[in-house]
């Protein structure tokens, strides 16, 4: 279920644009609006959820496919030589908007 409020929902529904990367019927990926690396791609799940404690069966199957798409996903946007995946959970992470995606950093030599 979709939260109506939910920017991510609402770009995966077409109301926001975003500069999407890839796309399939259960995920979508598009380039962060405020890059923290020469390469900042955020995944989405098409099913809204907050956290990882929410987590089921069908979400972790949604999780599996994302983390099976994301190698090549980093690879064809730039990330070649390695990438970092970031994903916060919760308030005091610094998670801003409240749907569960995954950061995919790279494109340089990252901090650690």
């Amino acid at each position: 279920m979709k939260d109506c409020n939910c920017i991510f929902c609402k770009i995966i529904d077409g109301k926001i644009p975003s500069a999407k990367v890839y796309e399939d019927d259960k995920m979508l990926v598009f380039k962060d609006i405020e890059p923290k690396a020469k390469v900042h791609l955020l995944a989405i799940g098409k099913d809204h959820f907050k956290l990882l404690s929410e987590m089921d069966k069908d979400r972790a199957e949604l999780l599996s496919h994302m983390f099976s798409k994301i190698p090549q996903i980093a690879a064809d946007n730039g990330c070649q030589n390695g990438y970092r995946l970031v994903i916060n959970q919760g308030d005091d992470a610094g998670q801003t908007v409240f749907h569960l995606h995954i950061h995919i950093l790279g494109g340089e030599q990252l901090p650690w």
